[in-house]
């Protein structure tokens, strides 16, 4: 089938329900999977939704980051094409050695000792949030209560901010991640506010190192001696913000969310706490409201599949459709709880793979282990069906997620 003879769809393609996918995913693998798209903006994407063909493009280097190329798809219709026009973009490299680098040195932090350390912080902070939903009453909004606060809590103690300040994040990150709730204006507003909130304390922080990532990135050197620039260091410390917020946020309250929707797997939880870690594995391979997807761009012809992408063409990976392939995994619509292997690609995949996956697992299973163990009983106040989506994320979620317990 070639590039342009499919039917054109809009995204974010319609859903019956919050927790259920799009109707067409199904029809677009099997027979459309390279699909035209237009975006909130107008403009036409190709959509891959295959596992392959998805895993493929992350892992291809010719398909690049940069959206600012001016045949480039914007993706809303604001100024910055709703790829926030950010330190991240500008500033930390995208390709090459160089982005390389700058991976290796943040992702020294995220070692699997150091999560292992992080754990009981993150315990007491869930502790400590549950305590106060409790002595507020139920029914709760588990997500504005619980999934939301949680990993801002736990980016600013990385970065080492001070607790009276977790708020301002919280306000930045989803300013810096909405294409449609908020104008250009005050996007630009929120990105100024953190980049000098960012320079300040960094400044602190190179005058007073502590036990913190910027500590540790501002005294790190590479083997030739040289560490990041101010303004890396401002885009390392949005980048977690803005990647590592909003997403682990969501992710919480979904997860929640599925495995309250049907009560056998909450029960089965509660039976066998062994199970954790690969009931979150499968609660983001299950995901079907991942949001935005990756996006690429790519300056030459490529075949993906049997399809000729031209050069010029935005590429939106669908990851969420591909981690319902089922050629990739077998009852690819069940939710299964042990599920394993489960190589979905809820994080991506190549050299762009998400660098925080390992703080993201680390906070969903220690957020469900203590769930499991202060709220047993804990149950939706609605029917899964009834829960509402959040419009307009570069990241999809819910709207609330009431329960009680």
């Amino acid at each position: 089938m070639s590039h342009g003879d499919e039917q054109k769809l809009s995204y974010p393609l319609p859903r019956p329900a919050a927790l259920e996918p799009p109707a067409e995913w199904t029809a677009l693998r099997r027979q459309c999977p390279v699909a035209r798209v237009r975006m909130p903006s107008g403009d036409e994407v190709s959509m891959v939704t295959r596992y392959a063909d998805v895993k493929q493009v992350l892992s291809d280097s010719r398909f690049g980051r940069r959206l600012d190329a001016p045949d480039a798809a914007r993706l809303s219709d604001t100024e910055s094409g709703g790829v926030f026009n950010n330190e991240m973009a500008t500033v930390l490299p995208q390709a090459g050695e160089a982005h390389l680098r700058w991976r290796r040195l943040v992702g020294k932090w995220f070692t699997a000792r150091r999560m292992t350390a992080l754990r009981p912080r993150i315990e007491a902070m869930a502790h400590r949030l549950i305590d106060t939903m409790v002595e507020d009453g139920k029914p709760a909004d588990l997500k504005a209560s619980l999934a939301f606060p949680l990993p801002v809590w736990v980016i600013c103690d990385l970065l080492g901010v001070p607790e009276a300040d977790r708020d301002r994040f919280a306000h930045w990150s989803d300013s810096m991640l909405n294409l449609t709730r908020y104008t250009q204006e005050q996007v630009d507003t929120a990105q100024a506010e953190f980049n000098a909130y960012m320079a300040g304390h960094i400044a602190a922080r190179r005058a007073e190192p502590s036990d913190d990532l910027l500590s540790e990135l501002i005294v790190a050197t590479d083997a030739e001696g040289r560490g990041l620039s101010e303004a890396e260091l401002v885009a390392t410390g949005q980048g977690l913000l803005v990647a590592g917020h909003e997403t682990t946020a969501n992710m919480i309250a979904k997860m929640v969310a599925m495995l309250l929707a049907d009560r056998r797997r909450w029960e089965r939880l509660l039976a066998d706490r062994s199970l954790i870690r690969s009931a979150v594995e499968e609660a983001l391979r299950f995901d079907t409201n991942l949001g935005l997807g990756m996006v690429r761009y790519i300056d030459q012809d490529v075949e993906i599949g049997d399809a000729l992408i031209t050069g010029g063409t935005t590429v939106l990976c669908d990851m969420a459709a591909a981690n319902r392939d089922e050629t990739a995994f077998d009852g690819a619509d069940e939710m299964d709880l042990a599920r394993n292997p489960n190589p979905h690609l809820a994080f991506g995949a190549g050299a762009h793979s998400c660098l925080g996956q390992s703080l993201a697992r680390t906070e969903l299973q220690t957020v469900l282990g203590v769930l499991l163990d202060r709220l047993p009983s804990l149950t939706l106040v609605v029917p899964a069906e009834n829960l509402e989506r959040v419009d307009g994320l570069v990241v999809g979620g819910l709207r609330s997620l009431p329960v009680r317990w």
